[in-house]
């Protein structure tokens, strides 16, 4: 009796999750847009003051301080500000909705080596959370799998549509790896920079180079028949199709993990996490390493850094020739914090970096980083019209105000739990 009455307290608590839902997706654009009277961001570093903007089908036709109205719906912004859609790299969303809460994950596959796994195919379009990060501005994610020394592929999603396949933009288009780290961190109770040698990583990198000798020998080969699909899986990374995407922290973890890629003849590697990764800046440089970098807002990892160093980490890179982009910590609990990535780029903006160059770190430059710049991440004539009006500067949260997205010329509902929350208790307490 006890174990069924706990059963339905589950399903009841669960339920509370389910209930609420997403806005409904937005139609396909069945007529021309004009954006008037606006300042114009176009993510390159150009502004445009005064300017216009014209899409149809989805595809920006023209931008510019004089554009063509005929036959189209005008928006006049009163001088409002235009932005690309938002970029969200490296995240879980639509793949975990509450931290606490483990049926709810499904970011992960047990075992060490899961190139195999595809994280759209669990990609959950219904996420409460997509909703808050829409309000903010984020209009494309790129979901990834966690987990083992190799995580799985990660899918570039846009935040709208039915369906997962309504929602892909860009699929498959990298493989994650965690590298093997040289030290172990303390943990939140141990003392400040308890820092613990990695014992058995020898033989680990050996267990991983075993199996990347034998990706490659399968990729020279052609493959197997049957096929094998975790190596049919690693092809991507060997012939240029899909990017490596390597997870570590430090400087000489960094310089080794691309050493090792290579080695291997990895066409295209990227960074993600980089916390400490200005000792390995000019290599990255001279490799043509890119990297989506993690935390900007914490404490400096070691004691002699100066405290803001974090803030200032983008402006560093910049300034050394390094491509950088911007995402959100990776923890169980990053989709929901993440709707706070354009606040990252203001820190950014507020601590080295100039407004437009700021801007580039969540849009122009993560485009670049994804490969998908031909499409998204700058307002430009013959891309997607995939853009955000601010009333006011998007990279500060007191002027920050999102009142109108459109995902290839789809205006999206901006409505959110939150929101809904706000009016619900804003009358109760008013007494209306």
């Amino acid at each position: 009796m006890k174990k069924i009455s706990l059963f339905y307290l589950l399903v009841l608590f669960f339920a509370n999750f389910i209930y609420a839902q997403a806005p409904v997706p937005a139609p396909n654009q069945s007529k021309p847009i004009v954006l008037s009277n606006a300042i114009i961001h176009v993510g390159n570093g150009q502004v445009i003051n005064n300017g216009a903007i014209r899409f149809e089908n989805g595809i920006i036709k023209q931008i510019g301080t004089q554009v063509e109205k005929n036959g189209a719906d005008e928006v006049n912004l009163n001088g409002q500000h235009i932005y690309p859609g938002l970029i969200l790299p490296a995240t879980s969303l639509g793949l975990t909705e509450v931290g606490a809460l483990r049926p709810t994950h499904d970011f992960e596959e047990a075992g060490d080596f899961n190139p195999n796994v595809r994280a759209i195919s669990a990609y959950n379009v219904d996420s409460e959370l997509t909703p808050t990060l829409r309000s903010n501005g984020i209009l494309l994610a790129q979901i990834m799998p966690r987990g083992g020394w190799i995580s799985g592929t990660s899918s570039v999603v846009e935040l709208d549509g039915w369906s997962k396949e309504d929602a892909q933009h860009t699929v498959d288009n990298g493989l994650h790896i965690n590298w093997i780290p040289m030290f172990f961190r303390g943990g939140f109770f141990s003392p400040s920079g308890n820092v613990n040698k990695n014992e058995k990583r020898e033989e680990q990198l050996k267990i991983m180079s075993d199996f990347f000798t034998e990706s490659l020998s399968y990729f020279e080969k052609g493959g197997t028949n049957p096929k094998n699909i975790k190596l049919e899986a690693m092809k991507g990374i060997f012939d240029g199709s899909k990017t490596l995407y390597i997870h570590t922290a430090f400087g000489r973890e960094i310089i080794e993990a691309v050493q090792f890629a290579q080695k291997y003849q990895v066409k295209k590697i990227v960074i993600v996490g980089g916390e400490d990764c200005l000792p390995a800046a000019d290599f990255m440089r001279e490799n043509n390493i890119a990297i989506l970098l993690s935390r900007v807002h914490r404490l400096p990892y070691r004691p002699e850094q100066d405290v803001w160093e974090p803030y200032q980490m983008a402006a560093k890179l910049k300034n050394k020739g390094v491509l950088a982009g911007l995402t959100y910590d990776e923890n169980d609990n990053e989709p929901m914090g993440a709707r706070n990535l354009v606040f990252l780029a203001g820190t950014s903006a507020a601590h080295g970096l100039d407004k437009e160059s700021a801007l580039a770190t969540v849009t122009s430059n993560t485009a670049k980083i994804l490969g998908i710049d031909t499409k998204v991440g700058t307002l430009e004539v013959g891309k997607e019209a995939t853009l955000v009006v601010s009333e006011g500067d998007i990279l500060d949260m007191r002027t920050s105000k999102v009142v109108h997205a459109f995902v290839r010329g789809k205006k999206l509902d901006l409505n959110d739990k939150q929101k809904e929350l706000y009016e619900k208790y804003k009358k109760k307490y008013s007494g209306k």
